[in-house]
């Protein structure tokens, strides 16, 4: 009886729900892989397909969030979605290849260091193993997969409302970060690191833990330089998103950039996009047409190669790339 009993509430504790955020091609494939099977295709608000399998309901919404439910959602994740769709075996992983993620901790990352348009955004976050299971359960991702806006501000609202967490941000509007920039020796590192130190700092006044997580930007310790009398452990690790609080660390950082880009955009009378693309330059031109060259420092990175074709500054030679 015992036997049965332990069984039993192991089947209990099976996964019936479970919630992933997928790119684009992803989303493909799995669309396909249903179809494939020839599965009920069904109607959900704001999804891009859902299909009804056997013991297994597949829905993808326009968010790029994937829901799988049903008595084999687990089976679906180890056999299906993970070797054939997201070509990434995490599910049932995670604590036992990288337990210390699941320890109270800071993460920390940054937004807007690709864009032309808005602030360079720091974010810290502070989260012990409750949290992190409660925002896994909500689908956190790093935010660089999370191609809506509105998605990132329903994982936002959800990190900021969890009771105990601590979430600190810092930036400056365009005007200053491009002071800024030119006082730490024309440097984008330099001035990331300075941003992340007070991020880390402000944190760590709320709330004290043992180490911090950030995803690396630089081989040299920038960062570990403004804490050389402290006893914090600052980690820091390539693509160190795959943190749960990392990426709670991206999803605030990420809001706030789009926030504050959308700020910039009533100031511009047009909704400006991000990237530093053809369409980036283009919207700087206007500007300058419509607000003069002074303006631009209002809304654009001035060291931009961008932003010097578009104020027809002599642009500089692209020097061979290196990580330092």
């Amino acid at each position: 009886m015992p036997e049965k009993k332990e069984a039993a509430s192991e089947e209990l504790k099976k996964k019936t729900i479970y919630t992933i955020q997928l790119t684009d091609e992803q989303m493909q494939r799995l669309k396909t892989y249903c179809s494939n099977q020839l599965w009920e295709p069904y109607k959900v608000d704001y999804a891009r397909f859902a299909f009804k399998g056997n013991n297994v309901n597949i829905v993808g919404y326009e968010s790029g969030k994937a829901v799988i439910q049903g008595k084999r959602t687990e089976e679906f994740i180890t056999f299906v979605l993970e070797p054939q769709i997201t070509q990434e075996i995490k599910f049932g992983y995670d604590e036992v290849l990288n337990p210390q993620f699941y320890e109270p901790h800071a993460g920390l990352d940054e937004s807007g260091k690709g864009d032309l348009f808005g602030p360079l955004v720091s974010a810290c976050v502070i989260a012990d193993r409750d949290m992190i299971d409660a925002w896994i359960k909500a689908g956190l991702q790093d935010s660089k997969r999370i191609t809506s806006d509105a998605a990132i501000f329903r994982l936002e609202t959800i990190i900021r409302k969890t009771k105990g967490a601590v979430i600190k941000t810092t930036f400056v509007n365009m005007e200053k970060y491009n002071a800024l920039y030119n006082k730490f020796g024309a440097n984008m590192n330099r001035l990331l690191a300075w941003m992340h130190a007070k991020s880390l700092a402000s944190a760590l006044a709320d709330k004290r833990v043992p180490w911090a997580m950030l995803d690396q930007f630089s081989k040299q310790p920038l960062v570990q330089e403004y804490f050389k009398n402290d006893d914090i452990d600052l980690r820091m690790e390539t693509k160190a998103e795959r943190d749960p609080v990392v990426a709670a660390a991206s999803v605030i950082a990420r809001a706030e950039f789009v926030r504050q880009l959308q700020k910039l955009s009533e100031e511009a009378g047009e909704k400006l996009s991000k990237g530093a693309s053809a369409l980036v330059k283009s919207q700087g031109k206007l500007l300058v047409q419509k607000f003069g060259k002074e303006a631009l420092s209002h809304y654009a990175k001035l060291h931009f190669r961008t932003s010097m074709e578009i104020l027809g500054l002599p642009v500089p030679e692209k020097k061979e790339w290196k990580r330092y």
